[in-house]
């Protein structure tokens, strides 16, 4: 007989009900539910996840098919639609809040010891930003279009520990280069973000603060080349050059040179054109440090 325990189970290993139980205990239901601890309430969400269940009909289906393995899941009462339901409408989202605080306190610890990235020394983070739809009927105040709603979430994610570190909600409609004046910034720490994040004002930011940033020159963006440095073309760079704003707007936005490199990329044929504030690093390593942006778009998936 295989006791084993399910993999499910072992998903949720990281996590004891005790902790969930002190954090509901912080902040309590209007009305306790006795048929549903919270413990439970958030398996029955991340199974729910995982298995792609839609409704609440079909979480209750599912688990009540083999309420024996459910138990084994770590699920001890019986979940229905109802009790559900009213913990999904009554339930403080601080308590969630507060276990996953408590797992990525835990994930920084284990990953403490893991060696920086490409050989850096400093912290390496990504920022993008992802859209989350919701119903235009429980959510009209996230209008995005005519008739869908949505919240965009801005991810900032540790490449070292592979979790985020900051996150911020906004509308589906804000604009995701607001985010750079939320994000906490860590001297000495480098930033890779897509051009959708290109600021110069909010760039200048990071800049001051001692944080590099590594993210993509817009083809409109008006410079002159300063000094062009000699580049190994055999490895896909293309330039290495200094450069400086020459609109008005970039003047006042950013007044400090600029290192601008373009590189193709041998896997894709593709031939981004770079701008950082590194004056330092090799140019290739430069092109590795936004290549590794791509664990985020995995993180979203």
């Amino acid at each position: 007989m295989n006791n084993a325990p399910t993999v499910f189970a072992q998903i949720m290993g990281g996590l004891d009900a005790t902790e969930l139980a002190r954090a509901a205990a912080r902040f309590p239901m209007p009305r306790a539910s006795e048929t549903l601890r919270a413990y439970d309430h958030f398996a029955a969400m991340v199974f729910a996840q995982l298995t792609y269940r839609e409704r609440l009909r079909g979480i209750e289906t599912c688990l009540s098919a083999r309420p024996s393995l459910a138990y084994y899941m770590g699920i001890r009462e019986r979940v229905t639609r109802t009790n559900l339901a009213y913990a999904n409408d009554h339930r403080d989202w601080r308590v969630f809040a507060e276990v996953t605080a408590v797992l990525m306190r835990r994930a920084q610890r284990l990953a403490a010891d893991a060696p920086a990235p490409l050989g850096l020394d400093a912290d390496l983070f990504a920022l993008d930003a992802t859209v989350i739809e919701l119903s235009m009927a429980l959510f009209p105040w996230a209008r995005w279009k005519k008739s869908l709603a949505s919240v965009k979430l801005n991810v900032l994610l540790d490449f070292r520990e592979e979790i985020p570190v900051f996150a911020t909600l906004h509308e589906g409609k804000t604009h995701e280069v607001g985010s750079l004046d939320d994000i906490p910034v860590y001297p000495g720490s480098y930033y890779v973000m897509d051009r959708g994040y290109l600021d110069f004002r909010r760039l200048y930011r990071l800049h001051q603060a001692g944080a590099y940033f590594v993210t993509r020159l817009k083809s409109n963006t008006c410079f002159y080349v300063s000094e062009s440095c000699p580049v190994d073309q055999s490895t896909g760079l293309r330039c290495d050059q200094t450069i400086k704003l020459n609109s008005v707007a970039g003047r006042l936005g950013y007044p400090e040179p600029l290192r601008r490199i373009h590189f193709i990329d041998p896997d894709t044929g593709k031939s981004p054109v770079f701008i950082t504030n590194q004056f330092d690093l090799d140019a290739l390593i430069i092109a590795q440090i936004y290549r590794r942006r791509w664990a985020i778009e995995l993180f979203f998936r």
